[in-house]
């Protein structure tokens, strides 16, 4: 990217990026060996470590980005489209499907579903009581995504970039603030961030993913790293070559491969994931509600209440089969 670039332009690196699969290739297998090599060292020597000075960069320039695109003009019409409730859109796409495109969205960000959050949270020490901690991380979580469209949005009706155009916008929108801004650092210094923000849910799942293998199968953090390591450099390559090699593989309802892959995992793994937890955690069958409650409340911090368990053990479930059934249809 460089100065002086119009939208087209921008928007036409992105895509040229897609139809190389040799890049492509390239900097996937790089991710996954740098993930599994970071993961290796264990949580704190080499997760945490890494994630932690990082993230808190990530989130100053995230503020600094969004006061600039809240300068841009046309910013207003933006920030409308963004936060004001669009009752057109409601009809056109049904507040059924709506909210379970959101919940699914909470699924995700929160990796909940594949047990992640979960796996993270076994590493805790008892200082602190897990209702406490995921208030933390809910409203952190909720505050990167707002803050997030408040870049993106002004953004795209200041450049008339297409707001329908989903993650793309990311890479079309964002060149187009930087190149505003006069020079290539902004935008050097927050692809390098983004690079780390994406990387450290790439360590997540890589570590649960080890955890289940030492856990299950008994292996050593390093034999678990280098198999899985491998396989993943294999599996990963579908999803690389949707865009360009095997562009016209199309699977289920039409969807490409890396549409499916999301399909699979926010319609199906998340919220199936997250109810087979649930109902481990609360009911006779599991762990039973008396004992997670014991567990989530140890530490100082926010409670649980007893009171909650009608919730937990019915209500709750309910919630999640509803969503589950909406994403199918």
């Amino acid at each position: 990217f460089h100065a002086g670039m119009d939208t087209e332009s921008v928007v036409g690196e992105f895509g040229a990026m897609l139809s190389n699969p040799g890049e492509m290739t390239l900097w996937t297998e790089l991710v996954v060996v740098a993930g599994f090599l970071i993961c290796s060292f264990g949580l704190q020597n080499g997760l945490e470590r890494v994630s932690k000075v990082m993230m808190l960069a990530l989130l100053a320039l995230i503020v600094v980005l969004a006061v600039h695109s809240l300068t841009l003009p046309g910013a207003a019409e933006g920030m409308k489209f963004y936060l004001l409730p669009s009752m057109d859109s409601i009809r056109k796409n049904g507040l059924g499907t709506i909210i379970a495109a959101a919940m699914n969205q909470s699924f995700f960000t929160l990796s909940l579903g594949i047990a992640a959050m979960e796996i993270f949270g076994s590493y805790m020490s008892d200082s602190h009581s897990l209702p406490g901690e995921a208030v933390h991380i809910c409203a952190l979580d909720t505050f990167v995504a707002l803050m997030a469209g408040v870049i993106i949005f002004p953004a795209c009706f200041s450049f008339g970039i297409e707001t329908g155009s989903g993650p793309a916008l990311i890479f079309q929108t964002l060149p187009n603030v930087f190149v505003n801004m006069a020079g290539r650092f902004w935008g050097a210094l927050f692809f390098l961030f983004m690079i780390f923000a994406s990387l450290s849910t790439v360590l997540a799942v890589f570590e649960n993913i080890l955890a289940i293998c030492m856990d299950t199968f008994g292996w050593s953090r390093k034999k678990a790293t280098v198999i899985n390591g491998l396989l993943l450099l294999v599996l990963s390559l579908p999803c690389v070559f949707g865009y360009n090699l095997w562009a016209n593989v199309h699977l289920i309802g039409g969807r490409d491969i890396l549409d499916t892959e999301d399909f699979l995992v926010s319609s199906l793994l998340l919220p199936i994931g997250s109810l087979v937890y649930l109902l481990f955690c609360v009911t006779k069958w599991g762990w039973g509600f008396d004992k997670y409650l014991a567990e989530a409340n140890r530490g100082t911090g926010m409670k649980f209440s007893p009171k909650l368990k009608l919730y937990f053990q019915w209500i709750l479930p309910i919630l999640i089969l509803i969503i589950l059934i909406q994403g199918l249809i």
